[in-house]
């Protein structure tokens, strides 16, 4: 007697069964294998595709192995038109699911990489606090798209669906729209990197050091102690002077000395600063000072030089010993330095030894008696 299911005889329904049986083995003996080579090669190298390649293989799960297995032992059988659309449909599902798995990892290894690397740089609170967002937003998008593809597999019509999430994206873009603005200008911030927590900026008229870098605000902590908060848009709307990335910092001043010194030690005066300040050669490098005015008052002399470090106390210290210096210097060779005066010039009074009257007398006519 022969017995037939669904129009195949048993013995194919058995020859299906072995080479389901048979791929799904070969697919996890490979998954096996090679886990424990990319396993084995991770651990000697510092490259990022390796290690994607090994999470992706232990996600790749035995479900979707069995549902492919099955799929490849059906093509063995004969169906109808239908069964044969509704197991291609099975199929590409499972294996659209596997893919989706595969990209939500790539996503998530990169996050833990980033994350890494971040506590281990200047920048933890920030880099910490934006992968999140920047995990959802491409964790959405890799699971809307292939639900999408999914939808459209499964044979439904997404056109009116995609044109629905896109009149509704907009709307809600539009209600929105100012933090959808800082957020994507937070985004902005990490991946370029303008500056960092714990750089000293300048933003405007506020200077201070930034404390953290947030979804929605950045916050600086000023001089004074206070909290100043801006918006992530505003903040990336405005000139930011970051202080903390700079080599070197320029330092420049004015020295005035009085009109009636004389040529000679006028002419002495740069190469006594230039002296003074390659006394501070650990600190401070020369380059120039010149004689630039003969002003309203004084005689004007511009000098210029560099701190070989953006410390602040360093260029403090060494700016404070310059000018002390120069003060000093000045003074042994008999220059004085110039500061406005102003001489009043009244005519010339006739004393008459008499001290003036403290009210004089009121004029006018009087009243007779």
């Amino acid at each position: 007697m022969r017995y037939v299911l669904l129009g195949n005889p048993i013995q194919e329904w058995a020859t299906a069964l072995a080479v389901a049986f048979a791929a799904a083995v070969l697919m996890i003996l490979a998954r096996t294998f090679l886990i424990h080579r990319l396993g084995a090669v991770a651990e000697r190298t510092e490259t990022r595709v390796d290690d994607w390649l090994l999470r992706m293989m232990r996600n790749t799960y035995s479900l979707f192995i069995v549902i492919l297995a099955l799929y490849l032992g059906s093509l063995m059988l004969e169906f109808s038109k239908k069964h044969e659309v509704s197991l291609w449909r099975i199929a590409v599902t499972a294996m659209l699911l596997q893919a989706a798995i595969w990209a939500d990892t790539g996503v998530r290894v990169w996050r833990r990489r980033y994350r890494q690397a971040a506590l281990g740089g200047t920048d933890s609170t920030a880099g910490v606090a934006s992968t999140a967002i920047i995990d959802f937003i491409l964790r959405m998008i890799v699971w809307v798209v292939f639900m999408l593809m999914i939808l459209d597999n499964l044979g439904f019509n997404i056109t009116t669906l995609v044109a629905s999430l896109g009149i509704g994206g907009i709307a809600v873009a539009l209600a929105v729209q100012n933090i959808l603005g800082d957020l994507l200008a937070s985004l902005s911030i990490v991946l370029d990197k303008p500056f960092v927590v714990g750089d000293f900026v300048i933003v405007g008229e506020y200077l201070g050091t930034v404390e953290y870098i947030g979804l929605k605000t950045t916050r600086l902590r000023g001089l004074g102690g206070d909290q100043v908060i801006f918006s992530n848009g505003d903040m990336l709307k405005s000139r930011i002077a970051n202080q903390t990335r700079m080599f070197s910092r320029r330092a420049a001043f004015i020295i005035r000395v009085r009109y009636g010194t004389s040529p000679d030690k006028l002419a002495a005066v740069p190469q006594m600063v230039k002296e003074i300040i390659e006394g501070q050669e650990e600190t401070a490098s020369f380059e120039r000072a010149h004689l630039r005015n003969l002003g309203e008052w004084a005689i004007e002399y511009e000098v210029v030089y560099w701190i070989k470090t953006a410390d602040y106390f360093v260029f403090m210290d060494t700016n404070q010993a310059v000018l002390l210096g120069v003060i000093r210097g000045l003074a042994e060779r008999g220059i004085d330095i110039a500061f406005p005066t102003q001489l009043n010039l009244r005519a010339a009074e006739v004393y008459s030894g008499q001290p003036p009257p403290l009210h004089s007398p009121v004029s006018g006519t009087g009243a007779g008696a």
